[in-house]
């Protein structure tokens, strides 16, 4: 009878290590469902939007400019942010709010990306804090879930001006 209840335990506990290792796996490497809070992303993304975000671009180093992207906040690596790539290493970019008279420029430095919100007025973003290391990309966000009458794949950025050719 002991043997018999400890070999259901133990059953038991496999599965669930091994269902957990899966889930894990899943979660870390394919995606998973996020919820969008702020405004910053407006237009684009509205606050308590749910979107699905996929991990396997930042693994395979596909992230492109004008993508929507999930990072741990460079000021605080307990939250994440999302926000558009807009300028890849090697790229140069805006770093000057839109309202600035003069305009000044950068280059991303390697192995970073330049990140802002589509509500510029309204977004703390690499205008802030400057250059994101990629090491901190969660994710790539590509459809939008709930509310069901947006769903369907995010649309471009309102801020195409932004992105500049050399």
């Amino acid at each position: 009878m002991l043997r018999n209840a400890l070999g259901k335990t133990f059953r038991f506990l496999g599965y669930t290590v091994q269902y957990g290792c899966i889930a894990h796996c899943a979660f870390e490497y394919l995606g998973g469902i996020v919820v969008c809070s702020g405004p910053s992303m407006e237009p684009t993304i509205q606050n308590s939007d749910i979107v699905f975000s996929e991990n396997l671009s930042r693994h395979f180093y596909c992230i492109r400019k004008g993508d929507i992207v999930i990072v741990k906040s460079p000021n605080d690596p307990k939250s994440n942010i999302c926000k558009r790539v807009i300028g890849l290493e090697g790229d140069k970019v805006c770093t000057s709010n839109p309202s600035d008279f003069l305009k000044s420029h950068s280059y991303v430095p390697k192995g970073h990306v330049w990140l802002e919100g589509d509500n510029l007025r309204n977004s703390t973003d690499s205008r802030y804090y400057g250059p994101v290391p990629y090491g901190l990309i969660r994710g790539r966000i590509w459809l939008k879930i709930w509310p069901l009458n947006d769903f369907g794949f995010l649309r471009a950025s309102p801020n195409g001006h932004r992105f500049l050719d050399d």
